[in-house]
């Protein structure tokens, strides 16, 4: 069951509003985007923190143009349109982004050879553990399930913490660990209200990583207020979700 696209806001709203306007000017570099997705954030929060020029374009999920369906067949978000070339996939795309801006800093990949690969593993992480737990916790309706899937999101998240120089991921450099992550870290509080979930409970200074990366300055730039995520987060709290990620999740695939 999917709820009427009338009940989702169209736009930004907060700083994330704030942010589009400044980014309706036409430029190279096309981001085709949707306020509230947390993959698009991953995005947008690394055109933010490396001062990229884009132009912002709101894609409605329910009523998708046909341009966008052309360069984008799957039909997702974020994507991109960079000198009529197109490109899709959020990680995919910071990684671009590192590649097709090398003059435009800080960068969000580490120069040494090493830490890059180091960074790659863990994010990882985050979208093969992480990302699916938060979901699985989310949509589970069964107390017994929503205890054993708050389990095993605490265990990730733990994994994780454990190797957090501090401030974040690899000490004072934010990289694309903080990116991949900062979208759940912003929205966990969907978890904290409706599924028992507490930062404190993690431990070994998860609470205090994750207050760093919901006030980095790009991160805040792409938030939106949160009373407008509700009536989004309410239909996978009902499992009623019909997005390509809520559908894995309950088959049990990774998205």
């Amino acid at each position: 069951m999917s709820m009427p696209d009338d009940k989702i806001l169209p736009h930004a709203t907060g700083e994330a509003a704030k942010t589009v306007e400044k980014h309706k000017e036409p430029q190279d570099l096309v981001f085709y985007a949707g306020w509230f997705c947390p993959f698009v954030q991953r995005s947008w929060i690394t055109l933010e923190e490396r001062g990229i020029p884009y132009e912002y374009k709101e894609v409605n999920p329910y009523k998708k143009e046909k341009h966008f369906l052309d360069i984008n067949p799957k039909g997702l978000v974020p994507a991109i349109e960079y000198k009529g070339k197109a490109l899709y996939e959020s990680l995919i795309l910071c990684e671009f982004f590192e590649d097709a801006f090398p003059d435009h800093a800080p960068h969000v990949l580490p120069k040494d050879p090493f830490d890059r690969a180091y960074v790659r593993i863990w994010v990882d992480h985050v979208s093969k553990v992480i990302v699916p737990g938060f979901f699985r916790l989310v949509q589970a309706q069964e107390p017994e399930k929503r205890q054993q899937a708050l389990e095993e999101y605490y265990t990730a998240l733990l994994k994780l913490s454990e190797q957090v120089k501090g401030p974040y991921f690899l000490g004072e450099e934010f990289t694309l660990v903080d990116v991949a992550l900062a979208p759940w870290a912003v929205r966990d509080y969907i978890l904290a209200e409706n599924r028992g979930y507490s930062r404190d409970a993690v431990g070994k200074g998860w609470k205090e990583y994750a207050h760093q990366l919901e006030t980095r300055d790009s991160v805040v730039r792409t938030c939106s207020d949160k009373e407008h995520y509700a009536e989004i987060y309410g239909r996978y709290l009902r499992d009623e979700a019909q997005s390509e990620q809520a559908k894995a999740t309950r088959d049990g695939r990774t998205f």
